[in-house]
């Protein structure tokens, strides 16, 4: 028997009702193609986490030396270095500080916390501290070191070696001292 125009024959019937070497290997491709996005965006994900974890330990880290410096005296406590030039008085800052100028342009690897410890879990880290004084009446003008009841501190944490935050803050002079 023959078949009818424009139907198919049994053979033909077989052939179209599998799928094709070209639709199995799309299928194939597009799966690769899913499976390949999945694992970029994992990996994304994972370096994002990492580095907000970083840009949150930056944060912290100068947010203690920012209470550190609250805590400290504008100025020298002791009458005998009140003469003195802004800068650590008696010797190495890492072992000595009792006022805000004894941290001009020091470097705290491992870095310190609110009390001025060294946080000797965290070596890989570093705070870096600028001090510039500033005039009160137009606190954008830099003045003399040591010349002036307002002073700037400027802080970069770093962590190996790269910069991970900056960020400042005014001190002033209280009443007190």
């Amino acid at each position: 028997m023959v078949p009818a125009a424009g139907r198919p024959g049994p053979a033909r019937r077989l052939w179209r009702s599998g799928l094709s070497m070209i639709e199995t290997l799309m299928a194939a491709v597009i799966m690769a193609i899913g499976i390949v996005a999945l694992v970029v965006a994992a990996r994304s994900d994972t370096q994002v986490n990492a580095a907000g974890r970083e840009l949150t330990q930056a944060v912290f880290l100068a947010q203690q030396l920012r209470e550190w410096t609250l805590t400290l005296p504008f100025s020298d406590p002791d009458p005998q270095d009140q003469g003195n030039p802004p800068g650590s008085d008696e010797g190495d800052p890492h072992t000595f500080v009792d006022d805000l100028d004894d941290l001009m342009d020091v470097t705290f690897s491992p870095p310190r916390d609110a009390t001025g410890a060294a946080l000797a879990d965290m070596q890989d880290w570093s705070q870096q501290v600028t001090i510039e004084w500033k005039d009160p009446d137009c606190l954008t003008t830099t003045v003399e070191a040591g010349s002036s009841d307002v002073a700037r501190v400027l802080v970069v944490v770093a962590h190996h070696g790269r910069c991970v935050w900056e960020t400042g803050w005014l001190v002033a002079r209280r009443e007190s001292q």
